[in-house]
């Protein structure tokens, strides 16, 4: 593995889209996603070549293997996937716990797995495949979900946390998921967080969204709410989390605008790790302390 594969993700990223590739080009970025679906190993984009050449990493984030649904991960995608990582020399992959597809049928959408154990089984029969095509590491991010499947048997972060322990895979924390979920579906997300198995985080993502008709909308088109801060702030003073990476997949925002709003990201994770230094009492009581922070942070959040 190269010296670029063996570092560790840091700092605050973006997600690479042709929209924001010239602020991508002059920002201070710790590292970058690409959607992998979108890119030809063969010939990549010039500004995501030219971002390369000069040291950023960038990490292929797929939206198609649908390693949730019953079929097998096809392996022209799976070759389509580990071309890509080899191309960009990349550290690891990423996919979702998710399917996109059944019968031949393309849902051109995310779909949540039901949280049962012979979805699991099927999670982790698809994920080894995946791994065993893949030439370096791979990471799985849990989705956000408008509705729950009615027999779900295992609550999110015990789903993600058994399949991450059975696979040995890396887990992409989904700050903004975390939150859509927990808010439209009655859960408390601090206490989700801690739950998830947070020393096998490879990066964590955010992502903007908007309060409407008493739910949330993960949309990727607006700015980070509040309560998703709150949520970076919680994860680095429990955690030696790694970097932060911001998708914006829509209404892209001036390129101030996103400076600042990557600077919010950089701000929440700086406060969170400040916290994690030593304070004066006994472990309950820093714990204690910690919650109830994070839990006004939330209350305040909305």
């Amino acid at each position: 593995m190269s010296a670029r594969a063996m570092r560790r993700l840091t700092g605050v990223g973006l997600g690479w889209r042709p929209q924001l590739e010239s602020f991508a080009a002059h920002a201070e970025l710790g590292f970058a996603e690409v959607i992998a679906e979108s890119v030809d190993p063969r010939r990549l984009p010039r500004g995501l070549d030219t971002a390369w050449r000069a040291g950023l990493t960038v990490i292929p984030h797929g939206v198609g293997l649908s390693l949730g649904g019953t079929e097998r991960p096809h392996p022209r995608r799976l070759r389509r996937l580990a071309d890509l990582a080899e191309r960009l020399d990349a550290p690891l992959v990423s996919e979702h716990i998710a399917y996109v597809r059944a019968d031949g049928l393309e849902a051109g959408h995310l779909l949540p797995v039901a949280r049962t154990e012979e979805s699991l089984e099927i999670l982790c029969e698809n994920v080894a495949e995946a791994q065993a095509a893949l030439p370096v590491a791979l990471a799985l991010e849990h989705v956000a979900a408008l509705v729950e499947w009615p027999g779900n048997e295992l609550d999110e972060a015990t789903f993600v946390s058994e399949l991450v322990a059975r696979t040995g895979a890396l887990l992409l924390l989904d700050l903004s998921n975390l939150y859509a979920n927990a808010f439209n579906h009655g859960w408390d997300a601090l206490e989700a967080l801690r739950r998830f198995p947070l020393e096998q985080i490879a990066y964590v993502h955010v992502g903007g969204g908007v309060h409407r008709d008493g739910m949330y909308h993960d949309t990727h088109a607006d700015p980070i709410v509040p309560g998703v801060l709150a949520l970076v702030d919680e994860l680095f003073a429990i955690a030696d989390a790694p970097g932060v990476l911001l998708e914006r997949d829509n209404s892209f925002p001036s390129e101030d605008e996103l400076a600042e709003e990557l600077g919010a990201i950089a701000a929440a994770a700086a406060r969170g790790s400040a916290r994690r230094d030593p304070i004066p009492g006994d472990a309950p009581t820093r714990v204690a302390r910690r919650r109830r922070r994070a839990a006004s942070a939330l209350d305040h959040a909305g």
